[in-house]
């Protein structure tokens, strides 16, 4: 696996119009970029050694987060920092190897956590995040995935009534500056909502409850997997094209750039005018090979699937916000998503921060048998300023970026797709697009 070198070309060069693209990588992010990119005319070609959303984007939470203006930041308060140290907790867990090998990414992601940075990178960052349900909702249309769609948000439930007050606080400042809809839940209310909370595996665990905040603008999908795969079929309805290979190689020939695909029963060269790559966390080993640095690292997170309880089914997204998992209704049965792991994108699994999250949500919720015999393995690809890399890589005429999504490229994918378009296209973003720019590290 290679790159060319290439001469270096003009900003104004790199934002002319292409007529033919390819894009490599067919997660949210990906299928998103390549949709947009068909719809304003392009002839596009989808690259991806598997099908559509089957990495990543398929082992999510599967909420479309108009909420999330905070992105997770490094803590910085020694209360939290003595908590994670022992290397015990659900919602985050490390692994000294992995520690050791992006130390310098990860004292930049300290550093960008810093208060009055991160307040400055929240403003940045809900630019991005204002246009996700517009930007989902055209998709939806397109693709007809109105079905795994469900418009009564999720719950964020807490067990200490000072942790729920000082969210709810937050919750109130961040509404009036971001327009975002949410309501508090007292004990009572939560219990009416969702009775089965109340019925977990723990003394009156239903009582250790002090109540929720209800939050009213996301939009929940039943199987995120095949949403993704939705929007992959209305893209090749609007003339695009899929090739489920191994990239070999990547290079710039001449006025254009030369694919080499091989694997399984695909051996092709595809040319295009331009190029997006957008890999997720295995962007990293292309930009080195091109002897670019995208300082990405990534959050591992682990998924199983159980079945529901013959009375009292879980009705909504829930999380133990001060435990740090996720117990998701889906097409699958309920989903249980773990916290991050700071771990090498390829190393082995670890199941204990699973195991644990397990124990912790049966005292919440009876959750049935497990419905599979291996959990899934993800990795959510991460930049240390905590936002994503949307853009024209310069010096390299015709490629561009569109990685580093963190937690939110399943949110994020659809409004990526149009903004990176718009740039493509030449044209003046829907939002200022600076703070996500390439060059920016």
């Amino acid at each position: 696996m290679k790159f060319s070198d290439s001469a270096s070309a003009s900003r104004d060069k790199e934002t002319q119009m292409s007529r033919k693209m390819v894009v490599v990588g067919a997660g949210m992010v990906g299928v998103s970029v390549a949709w947009h990119l068909s719809q304003r005319g392009h002839q596009v070609t989808l690259v991806d050694r598997r099908e559509p959303g089957r990495e990543t984007s398929y082992g999510n939470a599967g909420i479309i987060q108009r909420e999330a203006v905070r992105p997770y930041a490094f803590p910085r308060d020694l209360g939290t920092l003595l908590r994670v140290a022992p290397n015990r907790q659900i919602d985050i867990r490390y692994r000294p190897g992995a520690m050791m090998a992006n130390a310098g990414t990860l004292l930049k992601y300290w550093q960008h956590s810093a208060p009055a940075r991160y307040e400055r990178i929240v403003h940045e960052y809900a630019s991005l995040i204002s246009g996700c349900i517009d930007a989902h909702a055209a998709m939806i249309a397109a693709s007809g995935a109105e079905e795994l769609i469900r418009r009564d948000g999720w719950l964020e439930v807490y067990r200490s009534e000072a942790e729920l007050t000082a969210r709810y606080a937050q919750a109130q400042a961040d509404a009036q500056r971001f327009g975002i809809r949410f309501k508090r839940l007292d004990r009572a209310e939560l219990a009416q909502l969702e009775p089965g909370l109340a019925s977990g595996a723990g003394n009156d665990s239903g009582k250790r409850l002090a109540g929720a905040i209800h939050w009213l603008d996301p939009w929940t999908v039943a199987s995120p997997g095949d949403l993704v795969a939705a929007y992959a079929r209305a893209f090749v309805e609007s003339g695009g094209e899929i090739v489920q290979a191994n990239v070999d190689a990547v290079e710039r020939t001449g006025q254009a750039w030369r694919v080499s695909l091989g694997g399984g029963a695909v051996s092709r060269q595809l040319d295009a005018d331009g190029l997006v790559m957008a890999l997720g966390p295995w962007t990293q080993e292309w930009m080195t090979a091109l002897g670019l640095r995208i300082p990405l690292f990534v959050k591992r997170g682990y998924h199983m699937h159980y079945a529901q309880p013959d009375e009292r089914a879980l009705g909504h997204w829930v999380m133990d916000a001060e435990v740090g998992y996720l117990l998701a209704p889906m097409r699958q049965g309920v989903r249980l998503t773990t916290g991050a792991e700071l771990e090498r994108l390829e190393a082995p699994a670890h199941l204990d921060q699973l195991e644990a999250a397990e124990r912790k949500a049966r005292e919440l919720f009876p959750l049935g048998q497990r419905l599979e015999s291996t959990p899934w393995k993800g990795a959510r690809p991460c930049t240390p300023d905590m936002k994503p890399v949307i853009g024209p890589v310069l010096g390299q005429d015709g490629l561009w970026l569109a990685c580093g999504h963190g937690h939110q490229g399943f949110t994020l994918g659809p409004v990526t797709g149009k903004l990176l378009t718009q740039l493509i296209e030449g044209e003046a973003a829907d939002i200022d697009m600076t703070p996500f720019r390439v060059d920016r590290f």
